[in-house]
This record gives C-alpha cells, structure tokens and sequence, in this order.
C-alpha cells in the first residue's frame, strides 16, 4: 500500500486532522496519545505504540557502502506516533499515525526516497505473539536537507483479545528495509522422468 507524496496540506496539519492534539508538542517515548473524537469507543482498549527495537532509523548507503560516516546518502527517523482504536463486532480497526523526518546525508541524496514501515500488532509477555503485521510505504519528495514525512496505517484490524489478554497488545512500528527487497522468482519444479 503506498501512501501519497506530502502534498501542498502540511504533515502536521494532516496529522492533527485525523488525531487532533497540536503539533507543537514534544514526542514522548515514541508515543502521542490521541484526542478523544466521535468514532473513539472510551472503554475500548486501544494498544500503545512502541517503536522496535533496532527499528527506529534507516540509513541508506551509496550502492556498494555500509551507511556510516560519508557513505550514507540519508537517513529517516520516526518523530511521533499515534493511535485510535474502533471496535466493530467482533474486530478492532486500529489507525496508527506515523510521523518522521529524512535527512540528507554526505553521500548525495536521491530526488525521491522510498520509506518502509511496518506495523504490527503484538501480544507480549514472555514469548511474543504476533497477532498481525503488515508493510506500508512511502515515497518522499528530498526537495531540500531535511524533510518531513507521514504515513497513516487506517487497515490495522484484528480479532478482539478474549478476557484481559489486550491489556498485554501493544503496536510495534518501524522501518523495515528488507520490505524493499524485490521477491525472488519461484525455482521451477524439477520434472520427473
């Protein structure tokens, strides 16, 4: 799924349109608690977001290079987060705001950079499970240094957790390269003689 380059609304103002809250607030933790709005459900359980861990930067390299000191071309951070969680029988529809930035690094930057995320919901604990995931991207416009970026996951839907067990969910976010990698052709079948 691939969302649209920032257009002429600011990111920040299209944020705010779909999680109210101002945007000069300062990011915490990685997570940003969403404005109660009309479609929120105050009982419902809604997730925290928590970005991955080795997950929450992407630097590209110049083909060749590792991406450290003059080799990288740039680098993406995830700057705030939110979320707001709707329960429709027996389903939750969550939407998982992402905000970032992407910075030109000494190697060059490219007119457009491709963005992976992923998001995942995870019941913790002990052993980990996952309950869904899925990879979104986003194509931004490196039209000077420092760019920002937004991608809002509106997909996010999973059974809802039978007793208590969504007090231990959370939403796992964070950028994904591997997503990026063109899948490898199926070998063909060997024929029996």
């Amino acid at each position: 799924m691939f969302s649209s380059p920032a257009s002429s609304q600011s990111i920040t103002d299209r944020f705010k349109s779909l999680f109210g809250g101002g945007s000069d607030q300062p990011a915490q933790e990685g997570t940003a608690a969403p404005a109660p709005g009309p479609e929120s459900q105050p009982d419902l359980n809604c997730p925290s977001v928590a970005i991955r861990a080795g997950a929450s930067t992407y630097a590209v390299a110049a083909p060749g290079k590792q991406p450290v000191g003059d080799d990288v071309r740039f680098q993406a951070t995830i700057t705030r987060t939110s979320r707001d969680c709707r329960q429709t029988g027996d389903q939750i529809t969550a939407r998982i705001g992402i905000l970032g930035r992407v910075i030109a690094g000494p190697a060059g930057n490219p007119p457009t950079v491709e963005i992976p995320l992923r998001v995942a919901v995870v019941q913790g604990g002990i052993h980990e499970q996952t309950i869904t995931t899925k990879v979104y991207h986003t194509t931004v416009s490196m039209d000077s240094d420092s760019v920002p970026f937004s991608l809002v996951a509106e997909d996010v839907v999973y059974p809802v957790p039978p007793g208590a067990t969504g007090d231990s969910y959370i939403f796992y976010i964070g950028f994904d390269p591997q997503a990026l990698a063109p899948e490898r052709p199926a070998k063909p079948a060997k024929k029996k003689k």
